[in-house]
């Protein structure tokens, strides 16, 4: 979760530089439902992203160093400087990639689910979906076709309270999302997506019974993302202090942090550690992204056809 919320907060401020193309979507203040949900996954399990998919790639073990460099558009990136922040994937760590397509991840999990299914394996799919997301055909569509052929896959509602920057109140009727899992036959449940212990709960629970042939799942976890829709977005569709309020009141971090020392499991000296770590290691990975080779004109033409 710290290493989420430094590749973040760093890269708010590194974009703002004019140095990173294109466009890209922050994750801060969403950390605990990545990492929550990921802790249970293997390394050959796959996971379906979203535009805001920094922090599912890191929660799934992608090099840190590689996906800065990536989202500078540098050879050595995890695509090769092709895909950037919103196309960031690795699939030797089971990152089927961000998309943005939204409400794109669903189907391809229920592909994941499907190959595990007929191969034997005990492999599970997880598709990271928005609120938005969780109103497209293809979410609802999934959906029912992993509840139809008893599909090894979770399906995570990260309900951030907008889609883009219209609000829920607006564009989703009823109170939970989750609840549409009632219409597929399929356990749904809400859990508080500031909340590590809540959310890491819920999907192992869910991950366990996919893994066990007991069919798919739906999470719906309600959180807050600190940053606008995109990089330079005003925001002017949020209240006055809304995102102070949370960061003070339901940081994810904080809680977790409050929760594990209190219980006497983790020292407050190890937590700084971690900390000191991680800002050394977005510092080196930072400063090893400016400095790598772009690509060239050769590479124009490689990674465009797949020879079988």
């Amino acid at each position: 979760m710290r290493t989420i919320r430094e590749f973040e907060d760093r890269l708010h401020v590194e974009f703002a530089t004019g140095e990173i193309p294109g466009f890209v979507h922050l994750y801060a203040g969403e950390e605990a439902i990545a990492a929550g949900v990921c802790a249970h996954l293997n390394e050959d399990d796959y996971i379906a992203s979203t535009h805001r998919g920094h922090g599912h790639c890191i929660a799934k073990g992608c090099d840190v160093k590689a996906m800065m460099k990536e989202i500078y558009g540098k050879k050595d990136g995890l695509c090769h400087g092709k895909g950037g922040s919103m196309h960031i994937a690795d699939l030797d760590k089971g990152m089927l990639g961000a998309n943005g397509i939204v409400g794109g991840g669903p189907p391809l999990v229920c592909g994941v689910g499907l190959s595990a299914k007929v191969r034997g394996t005990k492999q599970v799919g997880v598709a990271f979906t928005g609120d938005g997301g969780s109103n497209q055909g293809t979410f609802l569509e999934s959906l029912n076709l992993a509840a139809v052929w008893n599909l090894p896959c979770v399906f995570v509602v990260e309900n951030n309270g907008y889609a883009e920057s219209t609000s829920t109140n607006f564009s989703t009727r009823g109170i939970d999302i989750a609840k549409r899992a009632d219409g597929f036959g399929m356990p749904g449940v809400v859990v508080d997506g500031h909340d590590f212990f809540a959310v890491y709960e819920a999907a192992g629970e869910a991950i366990r019974r996919a893994r066990e042939g007991g069919g798919p799942s739906l999470i719906e976890c309600k959180v807050n993302r600190y940053y606008g829709h995109f990089e330079g977005d005003a925001q002017t569709y949020r209240a006055p202090n809304e995102v102070e309020n949370i960061r003070r009141e339901r940081d994810c971090l904080d809680m977790f942090a409050r929760r594990v020392t209190d219980a006497g499991l983790i020292e407050r000296s190890e937590l700084e550690q971690i900390d000191e770590e991680v800002r050394a290691l977005i510092d080196e990975a930072v400063e090893e992204a400016k400095a790598a080779p772009e690509p060239g004109q050769a590479d124009l033409l490689s990674d465009v056809y797949v020879s079988y």
